[in-house]
């Protein structure tokens, strides 16, 4: 490997102040040595520009750009006349819009995939859960008494389809929203009509010379980020389930120990599934596991990281390398034989460690090429001559290997898979299944809340130390924790994610726990399956107890380490749902400006959640747990409710009534 000439010239920090990560941590003092730079290191000489990080400059026409000063920030405006309040919400709107587009097009992208399954032009995939068809199918008011599947489907993918392409009028998953929720966002005129047109107008309102009023512009960045989390992500996860099947918990290994050194390791990274089920079935091909036996392996090694990767290990098991920030790492092992990826969270890096390595990087889809990495393209409607190439390709490098491998011998086991479906039948089992009994011991005091800890991981913070930190400080004080993306890795590598983690938590949450065998951190998939934590939240809702709107329940959420536009779109269609969320590592609006006070306080005020923003695990989680207590406060459920005994005549009494 040609070593990187500028690395040893450089002050670098130490490696257990970057992560706490003991494989990552393994990796990167070996990446070192071998002269490679990694993310870790480039952030720690790459200064963040002060005026980007507070969102102070404008770019967006040829005058600029214009750079005002956070310390002044009512000091001067652009040249066009634009105020910081203007410029901070004009970028705050296309991350917004970068971001819903991220998972809105990935959700099209799903449904694309649906109707030719649907119509019998692709073979390879089916529909695995009838159930979940129809039940989404009813969600929107389709009737389903007496209609095939492909009758139910066809249906479903018309219906669906408005989510994108719908001018006017409300997207179908509104249906779902709880009616105090829906009534809030109906007065202010937020409610989704189809991603395309919400995508399009809100670049248009941030282009120059248009919207000039940053609570006029906010609203439209909230509309556009809905239809994102109650359109396009939500569209994504459904359709997921109904072809791929409806994740239920499983038992994972996770880690980099995960990797075999006698076998062909094959590690999936990106966001779409069906690139992934593909994958599966390749590496089980009995001509394709005797050709990696001839060249010397034990087997193939088909391993996750990313989101995909927790798509795939909820519903087939297949074990999980790690998360964003090791995505580089994994490659210094040296015994990563292909890595094959998608769309979305892949750095350009990769290529270059891929070839340090001697490790073929494949892309496969034609949104993401890569320069440096070889592109073998997938279709749905001939998927294995992708997949079952790559997998050849593996099993060459296998053979050919050269690179040191150096596994770290760090495995941990994680539960995941706790779809919405089966927390609602967790809790009340096959016959009663209802969200009843998480309401019950939220109003009794058993359960304080509920918390949704997701998102990435960041160069700029110790990789997954506020995660853990945190989600321990919630579940210490009985909050119940709901995980999605790369944060249910850091929690699993912490031993979170088992039902014996219980005796983490406290009294009340423990008893559950230990009731029900369940963890006090349910993961729930990727991070386009926030979906599935709205969806939760309208359930808690309509189960009765905790208000008439999703601004009412004793919740809210965090995105500790989050480095995408993709999260801020995701925080926004939260916030605008009526959840408290808190974001770590910076914030990109100047505090004590206009714009920061309508998104930390207005639009609470509104009926709506906020914003929030803490860099210390300990302090996220006060305000979190002071938020909840406040929305138990508002409830009339601040006090636990004394437990009675019931005796004989007392029953006697209740069966005469």
């Amino acid at each position: 490997m040609e070593k990187d000439k500028e690395i040893s010239k450089k002050k670098l920090p130490e490696i257990r102040d970057l992560t706490t990560c003991e494989a990552t941590a393994q990796m990167l003092e070996k990446a070192r040595k071998d002269g490679y730079e990694t993310a870790f290191d480039r952030a720690a000489n790459m200064k963040a520009c002060p005026i980007g990080a507070d969102s102070a400059c404008c770019k967006h026409c040829a005058m600029g750009p214009c750079r005002l000063n956070a310390k002044d920030p009512y000091g001067k405006v652009g040249v066009c006349g634009a105020t910081i309040d203007t410029i901070m919400s004009r970028n705050f709107g296309r991350m917004v819009a970068a971001g819903s587009a991220s998972h809105t097009d990935h959700g099209m992208a799903m449904l694309d995939l649906f109707r030719e399954v649907v119509n019998g032009n692709i073979k390879d995939y089916s529909i695995k859960d009838v159930h979940k068809l129809e039940s989404v199918a009813q969600s929107i008011g389709i009737e389903t008494e007496g209609k095939s599947t492909k009758e139910i489907a066809t249906e479903l993918y018309t219906e669906l389809e408005r989510t994108y392409t719908q001018v006017d009028g409300e997207i179908p998953f509104a249906k779902r929203v709880p009616e105090k929720t829906l009534e809030t966002w109906r007065k202010h005129g937020i409610v989704p009509r189809g991603a395309m047109r919400e995508i399009m107008e809100l670049m248009h309102r941030t282009h120059m010379g248009v919207d000039q009023d940053y609570s006029n512009i906010i609203k439209q960045i909230s509309r556009a980020a809905l239809a994102d989390g109650w359109g396009g992500s939500m569209v994504a996860t459904e359709i997921s389930d109904i072809l791929f099947g409806t994740p239920t918990p499983v038992s994972i290994e996770v880690n980099m120990g995960v990797l075999k050194e006698n076998e062909v390791n094959i590690i999936i990274h990106g966001h779409e599934p069906n690139l992934f089920e593909s994958m599966v079935e390749s590496v089980r091909e009995p001509s394709l596991i005797k050709a990696a036996k001839d060249a010397g392996a034990a087997g193939i090694n088909l391993v996750g990281m990313c989101c995909s990767g927790l798509e795939a290990f909820v519903r087939h098991g297949i074990p999980h390398a790690g998360n964003f920030m090791s995505t580089e790492a994994i490659f210094v092992t040296g015994a990563v034989d292909a890595m094959t990826v998608d769309v979305q969270c892949i750095q350009q890096a990769l290529a270059k460690v891929a070839d340090c390595y001697g490790t073929p990087l494949f892309t496969t889809n034609p949104r993401c090429h890569i320069e440096g990495a070889e592109h073998i393209e997938f279709h749905e409607h001939d998927p294995k001559s992708c997949t079952d190439e790559i997998v050849i390709r593996a099993i060459s490098r296998f053979k050919n290997r050269t690179a040191v491998i150096e596994i770290p011998k760090i495995k941990n086991i994680g539960v995941h898979g706790f779809s919405h479906e089966y927390i609602n039948y967790m809790l009340g089992g096959t016959f009663r299944a209802s969200y009843t009994p998480l309401n019950d011991n939220i109003i009794n005091g058993r359960i304080r809340g509920v918390a949704g800890v997701v998102g990435c991981t960041n160069p700029r913070m110790k990789q997954d130390y506020v995660h853990v930190e945190l989600v321990k400080e919630l579940i210490k004080n009985d909050v119940l924790v709901i995980q999605t993306g790369c944060s249910q890795i850091a929690l699993a590598k912490a031993g979170l994610t088992t039902p014996e983690a219980a005796h983490l938590a406290g009294p009340g949450l423990k008893e559950v726990c230990e009731t029900v065998g369940m963890p006090p951190v349910l993961g729930i998939g990727a991070c386009v399956d926030n979906s599935r934590i709205l969806i939760m939240a309208s359930e808690m809702v309509r189960t009765g107890g905790l208000g008439d709107s999703i601004a009412d329940l004793p919740a809210a959420g965090a995105a500790p380490e989050w480095m995408s536009e993709k999260a801020i779109a995701i925080g926004q269609y939260f916030v605008a749902s009526g959840f408290y969320t808190i974001f770590g590592v910076t914030f990109p609006i100047v505090e004590e400006t206009k714009f920061h006070k309508l998104l930390f306080e207005g639009l609470e005020e509104q009926g709506m959640g906020k914003w929030g923003f803490a860099i210390d695990p300990y302090e996220m989680a006060r305000l979190m747990i002071a938020h909840i207590d406040k929305k138990r406060k508002a409830l009339g459920i601040d006090k636990a409710r004394e437990r009675t005994l019931v005796d004989m005549a007392d029953r006697r009494t209740m069966d005469a009534a």
